[in-house]
């Protein structure tokens, strides 16, 4: 499903390659995989693996861990210091303990630079591949074409294996590392391999019977299994317990990720004979998707109820007051939220939305305000900048609704919208301005993504 800038999780949609955010606002990002962003979840991604990025050397604040909309099993690395999770792994994950695992092995890719190195299992791959058609069409020209064709599949099938031998190396070089960093940061590697399990049942399930992995680009689980059994168990950290207060907030993201990703299904999952938190929290965002909102309001008052100032509890209830039509009394709840995380920019956004919402001129100045600090914490937020660029116009300020729209256009990866809107920004803002500065640096980079596209375009042709 494809979420609507208007109907939010408090996850947004951002592209991989640029970025979006809002509650649950949406963007089809070029590499065709979405990203759901929300505040608690990303939290969670960085209390938890923190100790791990420190133990593989890495700065915290350099490494992102990034949610995909997707429900396959999966996760991994494409460039620069990012983990992506798969939202299947998310909801398939049992505890905690197994998803850093996960991320522990992931980063093991991050801090041996394998996305760069790839390069070079793909160069001696491609030189045997070359190397045999040179060579089978010489025993072509030869008078020799089942010879010659003979060589050139045997040439391709060794490329392969030289490749798929390449990448297994590094995914065992990732498990050895991740298995440090666990233990570096006094993590059980039982998460792990229990999490290997899960993926030798799915190879059961889809009849992967093989013996070994050569023709394989990962281990076999049965492989990655057995290699790592000792290392984890002879570890001091075997039998260590997971911090229970990560657990409970694990056990919370997982349920309001399925209640929104698999709503139709949710309440099967989580019946209402389920009276813990996460039930009730996963119960909320099914019955809001499903269109029943008092019973989506009664789940959040219950979650609230049981913890007052928890500022996402809080968030939930203004978001489903404010998607349901009712931004007035979003406000007041949102406002709480805000209060209570301080920290969380996504959550003042909802806030500047319902604000304008009410179409109330009086709410304008206190939008303009809380999107203008949530957009310094996080500028990368299409939602915001579309939400203040509303702000700006209502003033009048065309110049700076317009280097909004600019925002929003470069972030989405729309280079052509984005130079408009540049040089329209550019024309009625005071040249030398932070804000013209800004708006020159977006048109600059527009022109050169467009340069790019179309040079791309010709050699394509």
């Amino acid at each position: 499903m494809t979420p609507l800038p208007t109907r939010p999780l408090r996850w947004a949609l951002r592209s991989v390659m640029l970025g979006l955010t809002l509650a649950f606002a949406a963007i089809q990002p070029a590499a065709a995989q979405s990203i759901l962003r929300d505040s608690e979840t990303e939290l969670m991604f960085r209390d938890m693996s923190r100790p791990l990025i420190q133990a593989a050397g890495l700065d915290p604040a350099n490494v992102k861990i990034v949610l995909i909309n997707d429900d396959e099993i999966n996760a991994f690395v494409a460039g620069g210091q990012i983990v992506y999770i798969h939202s299947g792994l998310l909801t398939r994950a049992d505890n905690a303990n197994q998803l850093q695992g996960v991320i522990a092995h992931e980063l093991g890719h991050v801090a041996g630079g394998h996305v760069i190195r790839i390069g070079e299992g793909a160069k001696a791959a491609t030189g045997i591949t070359l190397l045999s058609l040179v060579l089978g069409a010489a025993a072509i020209a030869a008078g020799a074409p089942e010879a010659g064709m003979g060589i050139i599949m045997a040439g391709q099938r060794a490329a392969m294996g030289n490749f798929f031998a390449f990448t297994r190396a590094q995914e065992s070089s990732s498990d050895l590392a991740g298995a440090s960093y666990l233990s570096k940061a006094g993590y059980s590697g039982k998460g792990s391999l229990d999490f290997f399990k899960k993926l030798q049942n799915q190879e059961y399930r889809l009849a992967i019977y093989a013996k070994d992995s050569y023709d394989r680009t990962h281990p076999l689980s049965s492989e990655r299994i057995e290699a790592l059994t000792q290392v984890y168990r002879k570890d001091p950290a075997w039998d260590k317990p997971t911090d229970p207060k990560i657990e409970a907030r694990f056990q919370r993201v997982k349920a309001k990720l399925i209640g929104f990703v698999n709503s139709k299904n949710a309440v099967t999952i989580y019946p209402e004979s389920d009276q813990s938190v996460p039930a009730h929290y996963a119960r909320a965002y099914a019955y809001h998707l499903g269109a029943y909102p008092e019973k989506a309001l009664s789940e959040a008052d219950f979650l609230i109820a049981k913890a007052p100032d928890d500022p996402f509890f809080l968030e939930l209830k203004g978001q489903i007051l404010l998607e349901s039509g009712r931004p007035k009394e979003a406000i007041p709840v949102l406002r709480r939220s805000v209060a209570q995380a301080a920290d969380q920019p996504m959550i003042a956004v909802m806030l500047g939305h319902a604000l304008i919402a009410t179409e109330d001129d009086k709410n304008f100045a206190e939008a303009k305000s809380v999107l203008k600090a949530a957009v310094n914490r996080d500028n990368d937020n299409p939602f915001a900048w579309m939400q203040l660029g509303i702000v700006y116009d209502r003033e009048g300020d065309r110049a700076r609704a317009a280097l909004a729209t600019a925002e929003r256009n470069n972030l989405e990866g729309k280079p052509k919208l984005a130079l408009i809107s540049a040089k329209t920004a550019m024309a009625g803002i005071p040249k030398g301005t932070p804000d013209f500065i800004r708006a020159q640096d977006i048109a600059m980079v527009s022109e050169a993504e467009l340069k790019k596209n179309k040079k791309g375009n010709k050699s394509g042709e």
